[in-house]
């Protein structure tokens, strides 16, 4: 079940699924070390009337929201048959290492009656259940989780400061026991008061509601280094009070996601409000250290062998862009300098990283048909470049800039310009954006022309006027080359690939595949208006476009990634259907040509789920959501096409005021 809500700091990010229940529980690094094991989750269970359900049964309705215009949960659970509802409101303090949740219980019958509450916690700490320990301090009365550097402490309040009035710890899917929380189901613990090994916890909390009246109940995890730092941590939360520390993150994410004032003429509020929380879970899934994590969804380890938890240097440039074109410059720079520390000394990013500044898993060989290859996707190198230049345009920070000119700069920059084919000028083979396929790529080509000239006017602004001229020379050769080699002019279209054998016949694969002319038109090889790019866009919609009720653009022909079954059509991606988006507004006229750029916004937010959270891609059948979810690069995806949007208004003169970061010079 992927993830219906994540919420962070920076430092600790927490993943939720449909049913409000605890998944991913991310520390010190958001992607490294998920404390929650791949197979547990924190319950929560209600009694009454001697009856008992853990939320994720049948009989609970479940949704689930990002509140609007605040990093905070905002979830609704009801009970029918227990004629009881929970209202959640979640958050990451965003000052502190604390997840906070206030539970409202509103008792749904006509008469007063007992509850009682339990919170199940399921931590695997270090990512290895051996050598944990739960335990229950009766001097703070609170339980803790610990192992080496690692301390989780968990408390809990009612509304009138009552503390929790029942714990127990013990064995969690070891030794043919289930787990602890199996024992809330008769409503009393054993308060056994100490665990080791692969183990959980459970707190329990008496209330008493009249009829269609409520109680309040505030839980926290505090998560440190050590014991004591957590137990600072839980002084901290009752010295403040959980109502204040409530508000003040609400408070601080309303404020982040409002600093400019967009003019979103023309949108549904719909639209406007995925926006705002696309910049929320972007912002989620970004490092304090830098790095910008593709997806925290755990999920993906049950169907495959590893996650998205990694950075991504192209993922990653375009999320620092979105954050960027939002205003939040500050995340953006972090990301770079990250870069900075990561890059090769050749010039090239490798596959992806951890967020500790480690290589991350890989499964590009470094050996093809017997010959050594850069086990790389060039593209990856070349967008980290071009997302830096659109950075500074921005930010106009050109201490930044001049501070990692040899060290980043130059570094991926004459790595481009080197690493390419003498006789076409096109970039050498490498892996494909999809990370699929080996070869020399349309898109892969347009992202290094970008990068080059990007290069190219770095040097210029900082008068390096010989390096100036031998990346925009490389940039012109990488140009042609694409024009040459990777156009059909028979076919009307531009080919997903080439490949060069070694007697140096070139080989042209026809896939259509949306990246190939999306990169021909967004990194300006070719003006959206040129013809040649005409006739590509009509090829997508006639032979790529998902024909079945649901719609959208899958990546390229014969795509099988998490295909629904073998003869099912290939799945639409949420990334390459906002390309199409962007293709229309690139190529506005007049107000009425914006209509169909409208229709594939419209798109992405009938098929997001109730929180806002994107995933990859979707069935072609019913639009479920399928595999990474929340993907970054969806959300990215999002806020630069809303953003090309308001900058087409103000080409188009129909809003000139739509975004405050594109405004006119003389306009304040």
């Amino acid at each position: 079940m992927s993830s219906s809500l994540v919420l962070r700091n920076g430092t600790l990010l927490v993943g939720f699924d449909a049913y409000a229940r605890v998944r991913d529980f991310y520390f010190p690094y958001i992607g490294v070390e998920n404390h929650v094991g791949s197979d547990d989750v924190h319950n929560i269970g209600v009694r009454v009337d001697g009856q008992f359900s853990w939320l994720g049964e049948h009989d609970w309705r479940v949704e689930t929201n990002c509140e609007w215009e605040s990093f905070s949960g905002n979830t609704e659970a009801q009970n029918d048959h227990l004629r009881v509802r929970l209202e959640f409101k979640d958050v990451v303090y965003n000052e502190k290492n604390i997840f906070l949740r206030q539970v409202t219980l509103h008792n749904l019958a006509a008469e007063e009656r007992s509850f009682k509450i339990f919170f199940n916690q399921q931590f695997e700490l270090y990512e290895s259940h051996r050598g944990d320990t739960a335990y229950f301090d009766p001097r703070d009365h609170v339980v803790i989780h610990y192992k080496g550097r690692r301390a989780f402490l968990i408390n809990a309040i009612a509304g009138n400061k009552e503390p929790f009035d029942d714990y127990s710890t013990g064995d969690l899917h070891i030794k043919g026991r289930e787990g602890t929380y199996k024992d809330a189901e008769d409503g009393v613990l054993e308060k056994n008061s100490i665990a080791h090994g692969k183990v959980d916890s459970v707190i329990g909390l008496s209330l008493t509601c009249k009829a269609g009246e409520r109680a309040v109940v505030y839980y926290w995890v505090a998560v440190g280094k050590s014991i004591q730092e957590t137990k600072d941590l839980n002084n901290y939360v009752l010295a403040k009070s959980p109502p204040h520390l409530l508000k003040t993150t609400q408070d601080f994410w309303h404020a982040w996601v409002n600093r400019y004032e967009f003019v979103f003429h023309g949108l549904d509020d719909s639209l406007v409000e995925l926006f705002k929380k696309s910049l929320f879970f972007i912002r989620a899934h970004a490092d304090n250290h830098g790095a910008i994590v593709a997806s925290s969804d755990s999920d993906m380890l049950q169907y495959g062998l590893d996650t998205y938890g990694y950075m991504w240097p192209r993922d990653g440039a375009l999320s620092a862009m979105a954050l960027d074109q939002a205003g939040d410059f500050n995340v953006a720079k972090r990301f770079f300098e990250f870069c900075n520390s990561v890059i090769a000394d050749q010039g090239y990013f490798m596959h992806k990283y951890r967020p500790d500044g480690s290589l991350g898993s890989s499964w590009h060989p470094w050996v093809r048909e017997g010959k050594a290859v850069l086990p790389i996707q060039e593209d990856e190198t070349a967008l980290v470049i071009y997302a830096l230049w659109r950075h500074y345009e921005l930010s106009k920070d050109l201490e930044f800039i001049e501070s990692l000119y040899n060290s980043l700069i130059k570094k991926a920059a004459d790595f481009l310009e080197l690493y390419r084919d003498k006789h076409t000028g096109l970039p050498k083979a490498s892996y494909d954006l999809w990370e699929e396929q080996f070869g020399v790529f349309t898109f892969t080509s347009s992202a290094v022309y970008a990068a080059l000239l990007a290069a190219a006017n770095f040097a210029n602004l900082l008068g390096k006027f010989d390096e100036k001229d031998r990346y925009a020379k490389a940039a012109d050769e990488v140009k042609a080359g694409i024009l040459r080699h990777l156009y059909n002019a028979d076919g009307g279209g531009f080919y997903k690939k080439i490949e060069i054998t070694q007697e140096g016949k070139i080989i042209s694969d026809t896939t259509i595949d949306m990246s190939s002319i999306y990169g021909i038109f967004a990194f300006g090889v070719l003006d959206a208006n040129d013809e040649r790019v005409k006739t590509n866009i009509r090829l997508v919609e006639e032979r790529l476009l998902c024909k079945t009720e649901v719609g959208g653009v899958p990546r390229h022909e014969g795509d099988r990634y998490y295909s629904v079954n073998d003869n099912a059509p290939s799945n639409p991606w949420f990334i390459t259907t906002l390309w199409l988006a962007q293709y229309y507004l690139a190529t506005a006229k007049q107000e009425s040509d914006l209509e169909i750029a409208k229709h594939w916004l419209a798109w992405v937010g009938r098929y997001a789920l109730s929180s806002g959270i994107l995933s990859e891609q979707v069935n072609p059948y019913t639009g479920e959501q399928l595999s990474a979810s929340p993907l970054t690069w969806s959300h990215s995806e999002f806020v630069l096409t809303i953003v090309k949007y308001l900058e087409t208004l103000d080409r188009l003169g129909i809003c000139v005021t739509c975004n405050p970061l594109h405004a006119p010079k003389n306009r304040v």
